[in-house]
């Protein structure tokens, strides 16, 4: 397993992470194993959105009994009434809620508070402005929270929030699919098949940009929806072909920022193909092919950090160039950090000897070289 910092917060988290609404509804049996697959493959961090309190009882003891350091990442502002999960606003619920997940879980703290379900600009700025935030900063202060972070599957929504540094986590919905569709306050409009009609090009520049202010920020991002709810992996995929587990799962973990993909696992069937990516090759991890032939998806011209260019002659890492490229661009400067990690590149897009042969194996024709000289000029090196 592999282990990659969570933006600023000091937490280093396994790249692989359980989601939990394959634990609802399921019993003590069922999670014992679901926990133990788990852990033996070094996952150490979970995604709690649901309020149910049976999950919360039989997660907290599976995590009592490891005894291995767990990296919780649980909801505020849900509430679960008469069986029912539901998201709420009303502070008075959302003390209450969170009081009460607490005491299911059996701890006293967790290390993200992920207020939940922010799918408006307006939202976040009523959450910012009317209580529930102050609630988050208070508890950071308390120590019940270690981190305060958002839950969104609209990048505009997200965007705003993670511009005002006051989060530090970002749970979003990232695949192939949805990253082509500019956001929007209906999450359903994600599902339906009428958003994917008409043919889509490269990605959508609002969640771009989220991602790369995620990168520049040190916002971690937790990945939800990573298989469009499965429906990426079946031939009636919205991208008209149907991907693997390791396609969908790399293409998450090499978007900025991204820290971990959080698998929502109804079986173990399906726990074990996800935790298989850390033993796949490169060539069943390689999204690139299959996005190039997808019928009515384009990413033309767009660097997908897929790594095809590879190997180049001179040693340069030409994804991590481009990436830090494109952060340094959306900037219109280079940040500090994005400074530093160019300059820890073994080698820098100045060693580039314009051969071309990173060009002949894009399978999006990506002008490969004019990004190493503008990269050679925006760094000096």
């Amino acid at each position: 397993m592999r282990y990659v910092p969570l933006g600023r917060t000091g937490l280093q988290v396994s790249e692989i992470g359980l989601g939990c609404e394959g634990f609802l509804g399921k019993d003590e049996a069922f999670t014992h194993r679901m926990f133990d697959a788990a852990l033996q493959a070094g996952v150490n961090c979970m995604d709690l959105y649901s309020p149910d309190p049976d999950m919360h009882r039989r997660v907290g003891r599976e995590i009592a009994r490891s005894g291995e350091k767990f990296v919780l990442q649980a909801h505020l502002c849900t509430e679960w009434t008469r069986g029912q999960y539901r998201a709420t606003r009303d502070l008075a619920t959302v003390k209450k809620a969170f009081g009460t997940m607490l005491r299911n879980l059996g701890t006293d703290r967790v290390d993200i508070g992920m207020i939940h379900y922010v799918d408006s600009v307006d939202l976040w700025r009523r959450i910012r402005d009317g209580g529930i935030l102050d609630y988050a900063r208070r508890l950071k202060d308390e120590g019940v929270i270690g981190h305060i972070g958002m839950s969104s599957h609209n990048p505009e929504a997200a965007l705003e929030a993670v511009e005002s540094g006051e989060i530090e986590v970002l749970m979003f919905s990232v695949n192939p699919c949805y990253d082509l569709l500019p956001g929007d306050e209906d999450v359903d409009k994600l599902f339906d098949e009428k958003s994917y009609e008409k043919p889509l090009f490269n990605l959508d520049p609002v969640r771009e940009r989220l991602y790369e202010s995620c990168q520049r920020a040190g916002v971690g991002i937790t990945v939800m929806k990573v298989f469009g709810g499965g429906d990426l992996l079946t031939d009636d995929s919205p991208a008209g072909k149907a991907l693997t587990v390791p396609q969908c799962i790399h293409y998450a973990l090499t978007r900025p920022a991204v820290a971990s993909v959080m698998i929502g696992a109804h079986d173990e069937e399906q726990l074990k193909a996800s935790l298989d990516y850390e033993n796949a090759t490169d060539g069943e991890r390689d999204y690139a092919a299959a996005f190039a032939s997808f019928p009515k998806m384009s990413w033309a011209g767009h660097c997908m950090y897929c790594g095809h260019c590879a190997p180049c002659p001179k040693g340069i890492d030409v994804a991590s160039v481009t990436k830090f490229l494109n952060l340094a661009k959306a900037q219109n400067g280079v940040p500090e950090t994005v400074r530093e990690h160019y300059a820890s590149l073994n080698a820098k897009a100045g060693d580039c000897v314009e051969c071309g042969s990173c060009v002949k194996r894009c399978p999006f024709g990506v002008d490969v070289i004019a990004n190493m000289r503008e990269a050679k000029r925006i760094f000096g090196a």
